[in-house]
């Protein structure tokens, strides 16, 4: 039976206007105005905004880390990006060194399938080089999983040198891939950790001294330099700080595709989290992420990167450790507390409330941000990240209304605390629809069963 959502402002990432849209087989079949249904059902959204669902293209959902593995799997994860306003995700599957792709594919299929309650997508880690490790990324792209990751940190396990870097980029151009780079210079994190165990210094507070902007500054710059050797499009997860921002904006003035990822942890929080120097306070592990949060003139630079459109995604790095059982593993070495927050069920809400609110960015920007831009660059565009007609009816009615609190006892996501606690958040998800499908009814889930299905990805739309 086919669904009116009437009377709502729907918001793009190049427009707002009012007008009806009707919902049939699970997409968008109609949009225009006083539209009126002899046999269907009619939600009023007077005073409300509706947004195409949002799309966060880097979770780590049941994620083995060292000896522990996150607390929010593809059911607790997905349900909790749902009922925050996201309807699908990209996650990624974790690449073991020995390990063919199409292995770890498997184990990442067999974690999501029938557990999902949003659809979802995967990128491809790969961990080292070989030839079958080359002819397999053109499998991936074929089987609808064109984008990959690689990381310039954690030696020993996944960091990979530039040589291997090199020839991926190059390997990713002749088939239609793009890889996505934690940059983090791995050698000097490991210089820098052992010289603070040398010293003594044991507590959560030095996650952030060995990880300084430089690490991060580094490994950008290293980057956009095999990038524009191998002439490839890169894409930088998670960017976090100033001087990173800066080197990556002036490559893209110079024409080379970069796209830029950053999330709300680096708009939000800053390092005073950690303590002042030397604090011995195990509280800080509930702040230890890579790269680590930064200081307000970097919060600052990212704003308004995001205000210029310097930036292209705002995705969470959702990576889940409770602070009891899994942060406590590092209690006493601050090098072995499992690196991650959780995040995905409160993006759209923080970025609505501290983003659109305050007049760092608009709602346009808003929406480009957390879905339509994710979609173009991962090759789902236009059936996510829009709304118009032929799209999946994958649709957010926003209340915008809605004051609260963040809490982790208010929470979805399957871990006792929330790096946001205390925030104060001005709307929220009211209703969401997932393919035509309402999941979410007046904040409440409603759909027992996980819908969610895999969603086979094409080309990076803006590479080309």
């Amino acid at each position: 039976m086919p669904i009116v959502i009437k009377g709502g402002k729907i918001v793009t990432n190049a427009d707002i206007y009012c007008a009806d849209l009707v919902i049939e087989n699970g997409k968008i079949v109609s949009i225009g105005r006083n539209i009126s249904l002899e046999d269907g059902n009619e939600i009023d959204a007077t005073g409300r905004y509706i947004f195409p669902g949002a799309i966060d293209p880097h979770t780590h959902f049941d994620l083995e880390a060292g000896s522990t593995i996150t607390a929010d799997d593809f059911e607790s994860g997905t349900k909790a990006a749902v009922m925050g306003g996201t309807t699908t995700i990209v996650d990624f599957v974790n690449h073991v060194r020995g390990e063919r792709l199409r292995d770890a594919l498997n184990n990442w299929n067999r974690k999501a399938k029938g557990n999902a309650y949003c659809d979802y997508g995967f990128h491809m880690t790969i961990a080292e080089w070989n030839e079958d490790i080359s002819d397999e990324m053109k499998d991936m792209v074929e089987e609808g999983i064109p984008s990959f990751k690689m990381y310039m940190a954690y030696k020993k396990t996944l960091q990979v040198d530039d040589a291997t870097i090199l020839k991926a980029l190059r390997r990713s151009t002749e088939i239609g891939g793009l890889i996505a780079f934690h940059c983090e210079n791995g050698d000097m994190i490991d210089f820098l950790v052992e010289r603070e165990k040398r010293k003594g210094h044991f507590s959560p507070y030095y996650h952030l001294v060995t990880r300084p902007v430089e690490v991060e500054d580094e490994a950008i710059s290293r980057l956009l330099s095999l990038g524009k050797i191998a002439e490839a499009p890169v894409y930088i997860v998670h960017l976090s700080s100033k001087k990173g921002l800066e080197k990556a904006t002036r490559a893209k003035s110079e024409g080379q595709k970069v796209y830029i990822e950053t999330c709300p942890q680096y708009l939000l929080l800053d390092d005073s989290y950690y303590g002042e120097v030397g604090n011995d306070d195990f509280e800080a592990a509930k702040y230890v992420l890579s790269p680590p949060l930064r200081k307000k003139e970097d919060i600052d630079s990212l704003w308004n990167g995001l205000s210029n459109n310097y930036i292209d995604v705002i995705a969470t790095d959702h990576c889940s450790f409770n602070y009891n059982g899994q942060k406590s593993l590092g209690k006493e070495d601050f090098s072995k507390i499992p690196n991650g927050i959780p995040g995905v069920e409160h993006r759209l809400s923080l970025m609505y409330t501290y983003g659109v609110l305050t007049g760092k960015i608009s709602l346009n920007q808003m929406v480009a941000l957390t879905s339509t831009n994710a979609a173009k660059i991962y090759g789902m565009f236009p059936q996510k990240g829009t709304i118009s007609v032929g799209s999946d009816a994958d649709i957010v009615i926003w209340n915008p209304n809605l004051e609260t609190t963040i809490t982790a006892s208010n929470q979805n996501q399957n871990v006792d605390y929330t790096p946001y606690e205390g925030f104060k958040i001005v709307g929220g998800a009211e209703h969401v629809f997932l393919r035509g499908q309402q999941v979410v009814k007046n904040f409440k889930l409603v759909e027992e069963n996980p819908l969610g299905k895999f969603i086979r990805r094409h080309r990076c739309q803006l590479c080309k």
